[in-house]
């Protein structure tokens, strides 16, 4: 995955949004979500993931060569970690003191202390580390390399690579299940693997149907379902054991991210035509509704402690006329970043 600079051309956004609305949280007795807050970030450039830390109430955003960290209770920057080239991801370690970004610009995994947020180390990965997540079983990293079709394993007590894993297609997000098994969506395949986290092997590859190019990816680790966002305005939910696709429900066009909430039993899915998807996982994969966000919103993470998603969005400039320098790329507005805030 490229920052949505990018990758704007790959995925078509959809501008006449169909909005529905969240009437389906009635019957659960919940209040239906709604956009809460806008936190202005400012700056220039693209952005990709969100990680969020509900211990320390902080939200790390990658936003092109740096990463905002961004304190929750008051919607503030506290930090940024700079001196990066692209940035892709940000994975957290289970013992509050490390982090690790995948600057697929330098090709490298950063590495950073969580208590002051400063550079410890870098390690160096395949070409263009996008999806990076930490498995607590193995205490390892896992840096998805987008364009060398590959995984790079880092142990995290040494920040040494222990393993390159070559993969059938272009990865994208990963998610690991805390039992020792990891999980990527195969872009281009339209497929999931499975590795095995203690032995760095493929266990196994499923092929998708009604999916194309999944990007997010999100699990119920309780009842060991995979939710795929894909084109095409679906998502896949897939048995995290056996690779057997268990539904498709509709989602907003142009995902990039998915989320899942525990407590709730809901999946979200953050679309590039402005909505966020909201399933009921408990009830056959209803969907209860397309709030509405904010054009290009496709990247989010969850926070399950104060049930809020956070969304990158800025405002997206007239689509230039093309030419062999800029083929594709829509201007993204100076200083109009922010994070969109969705709670009830």
């Amino acid at each position: 995955m490229a920052i949505l600079q990018d990758r704007w051309c790959v995925r078509q956004v959809v501008f006449g949004v169909v909005i529905t609305c969240l009437s389906g949280f009635a019957a659960h007795g919940q209040q239906p979500y709604k956009i809460v807050d806008h936190w202005k970030i400012g700056g220039t450039g693209g952005w990709d993931y969100l990680q969020d830390d509900p211990a320390a109430h902080v939200l790390y955003v990658t936003h092109g060569p740096r990463v905002e960290v961004i304190d929750t209770n008051t919607g503030k920057p506290v930090a940024a970690i700079t001196g990066l080239k692209g940035t892709h991801g940000v994975a957290l370690d289970d013992a509050g003191k490390f982090g690790y970004i995948s600057d697929g610009g330098a090709n490298q995994v950063v590495v950073f202390d969580r208590s002051n947020y400063k550079t410890v180390t870098t390690v160096a990965a395949g070409t263009n580390p996008d999806g990076i997540v930490f498995d607590p079983a193995t205490k390892t990293v896992w840096a998805f390399n987008g364009r060398s079709k590959s995984a790079t394993v880092i142990d995290a007590a040494s920040n040494q690579v222990v393993a390159t894993i070559a993969l059938p297609g272009k990865p994208e997000f990963p998610v690991a299940d805390g039992k020792g098994n990891v999980y990527d969506n195969i872009e281009d395949q339209n497929e999931i693997v499975r590795f095995d986290a203690k032995a760095k092997t493929v266990t196994a590859t499923w092929r998708l149907t009604d999916c194309e190019s999944p990007s997010g990816l999100a699990m119920d680790t309780e009842h060991r379902r995979l939710f795929a966002v894909c084109d095409g305005g679906k998502m896949a939910v897939v048995d995290a054991d056996t690779g057997k696709q268990i539904a498709s429900p509709n989602i907003g066009d142009g995902p990039d991210a998915t989320r899942f909430s525990s407590k709730y039993q809901l999946v979200f899915s953050s679309n590039g035509d402005g909505t966020l998807t909201v399933i009921d996982a408990a009830h056959g994969f209803k969907v209860l509704g397309n709030l509405p966000t904010r054009k290009g919103a496709r990247t989010m993470a969850y926070d399950a402690a104060s049930d809020r998603v956070y969304l990158s969005a800025a405002q997206i400039g007239p689509r230039p006329a093309e030419t062999a320098d800029n083929p594709h790329h829509p201007p993204i507005v100076p200083g109009t970043f922010e994070i969109v805030v969705v709670g009830r």
